[in-house]
């Protein structure tokens, strides 16, 4: 299997519990929490794990948030690189209303980091050894990180040889997408903002996704589409997958085990179709999971199994 780094640069100590009622001013009972380490990256490091794999999660960390993620990620036995920041590392909130079964969430914006304390962060990954064949930059930026970021570490990819994977949003996505990107996982809203126009059917879904491609600002796009499964399009054609049935219980952590089962199936040799089918069942398996859980190996590969495959591509 080849190597692969993740780098989260607003990782969160993510907190879940459940209350019959969410009403406003009143005292909330709730469950006793779930506390879970958290951040793009680090939870598509964690999935890849579940997955049967190995990542190392690169991060930056501080405060008494910062300690408990990291023993969080101990006891997950998940490798890592720790970049110690003057800040204190955030937390996100997601409560289950019980009556109805919706699901709140709360995320907050992150500690400032330094000029210096980002280029630690790149100059950890390009540390790394054995040096990742894969590299995934996941999540949001938090502030004092320009938005170019993701772009700079395009450069370090390209530096080391690696194929790297952008799933961020905004500004930071569409800076991300000037070239160098292996693969992007853009919903239809962000695609929308990358092209700059309404997106209305499917073939406009495939001219967009094609257009990033022609313009060489990704090799891959992956359209996230939810309940209407996902779009690929690469250089030589488009395959749409349809969504996987799955009872979903919560939603967090979905987008992430996805990426971590495209990279962790490319990891292993797989064509980037069969990358991508693993993926939305990856994703779909962790929608089965109760609050900020991830995905679980037996559920991706038995919904595998139920998907369509092998595809056929329909040419440009």
């Amino acid at each position: 299997m080849d190597a692969i780094a993740t780098l989260t640069m607003n990782p969160a100590l993510d907190i879940s519990a459940a209350t019959d009622r969410l009403i406003p001013g009143e005292k909330l009972r709730c469950t006793p929490p779930r506390y879970d380490p958290g951040g793009g990256g680090i939870n598509v490091a964690r999935a890849v794990r579940l997955l049967g794999g190995e990542a190392v999660a690169v991060f930056p960390v501080g405060g008494p948030t910062g300690v408990k993620l990291e023993q969080l990620l101990k006891e997950e036995e998940v490798a890592y690189r720790r970049l110690a920041i003057a800040g204190t590392t955030r937390e996100s909130f997601a409560v289950d209303e019980l009556r109805t079964g919706l699901q709140f969430r709360f995320v907050m914006p992150g500690p400032c980091l330094t000029p210096i304390e980002q280029e630690r962060c790149l100059e950890e990954i390009s540390s790394l050894e054995p040096k990742p064949a894969y590299i995934v930059g996941s999540g949001s930026l938090p502030p004092g990180v320009p938005p170019d970021f993701y772009a700079c570490l395009a450069e370090r990819a390209k530096r080391l040889g690696a194929r790297l994977i952008v799933d961020t949003s905004g500004e930071a996505l569409r800076q991300a997408s000037h070239g160098g990107v292996y693969l992007l996982k853009p919903s239809l809203r962000e695609l929308q903002e990358l092209v700059g126009r309404e997106i209305n059917d499917e073939r406009s879904q495939e001219i967009a996704a094609r257009e990033l491609i022609k313009e060489a600002r990704c090799e891959i796009v992956v359209l996230s589409l939810g309940a209407a499964g996902a779009l690929l399009a690469a250089a030589d054609g488009f395959r749409r997958f349809d969504p996987i049935e799955a009872t979903v219980k919560s939603t967090v952590g979905a987008g992430d085990s996805m990426v971590a089962g495209i990279v962790f199936s490319l990891a292993n040799g797989c064509s980037i179709e069969e990358s991508v089918c693993f993926g939305m069942a990856a994703g779909a398996a962790a929608a089965m999971r109760p609050g900020t859980q991830l995905c679980r190996r037996e559920d991706a590969e038995r919904l595998f199994l139920q998907t369509s495959w092998p595809p056929n591509l329909r040419q440009f």
